[in-house]
């Protein structure tokens, strides 16, 4: 599986304010740009504080790319995936509505219950992980349902735990022109951080966009 993460934030390396407030950092051509990564990927991932945050679609907007997913055997959409450990998704949330394909992964400390009420809401509930999703065993199994690229769109968390566990190819950082700062605030890789052994970047291309940059990395 080829995995690609793709994120906005601002100069100084923020998703969002200290209060987790989505901020629109890109402008609209950014948004196609992003639209153009969905259309190509198999699947969508984010964590699941981005679901209870922002209730995101995770689906191609423009309907010409749509209509060529279709011509080209696959869904109009890609297939949705929520890393969510506990199974906070909300069973209504925007993402398990039924024009897609959405996976939820799971840990074994997931409570049955909310299992239960998201399988009924339409989620395929994948299990790996004790008290944490494992990603890597996740993955494994996406790719044995047919899924070959993945995009992952955040949050910091999830970021994080995807470079942690190996598992990155490629990132992809558009880098707008504001700065939100906040010690507490949201940054494009949280979780606990690398202190001697760093990921490995090769920086592929630079483009300007709107009223920022993109960045576009190979990871070692």
């Amino acid at each position: 599986m080829e995995v690609v993460v793709n994120a906005a934030t601002s100069v100084d390396g923020k998703l969002s304010t200290r209060e987790r407030r989505q901020v629109r950092i890109s402008g609209e051509a950014d948004f196609d740009r992003v639209d153009r990564l969905r259309a190509a990927a198999d699947a969508v991932l984010v964590g699941v504080g981005t679901v209870l945050a922002d209730d995101p679609h995770l689906g191609v907007k423009a309907e010409q790319r749509r209509v060529e997913r279709l011509r080209n055997g696959r869904p109009a959409n890609p297939a949705r995936v929520v890393a969510d450990s506990r199974a906070r998704t909300p069973p209504d949330a925007t993402c398990l509505n039924d024009d897609a394909e959405t996976y939820l992964l799971v840990s074994a400390a997931a409570p049955e219950d909310r299992v239960e009420r998201l399988r009924e809401a339409g989620a395929t509930v994948i299990e790996a992980g004790a008290e944490r999703v494992d990603l890597a065993a996740a993955l494994a199994d996406l790719e044995a349902e047919g899924v070959a690229r993945l995009l992952a769109e955040g949050g910091g968390e999830l970021i994080y735990s995807l470079f942690e566990a190996g598992l990155v190819d490629e990132l992809s950082v558009f880098v707008g022109s504001l700065v939100i700062g906040g010690r507490d605030a949201p940054t494009l890789a949280d979780g606990e951080g690398f202190v001697e052994e760093f990921p490995s970047l090769e920086l592929a291309a630079v483009e300007r966009v709107d009223d920022g940059v993109v960045l576009e990395y190979r990871v070692d």
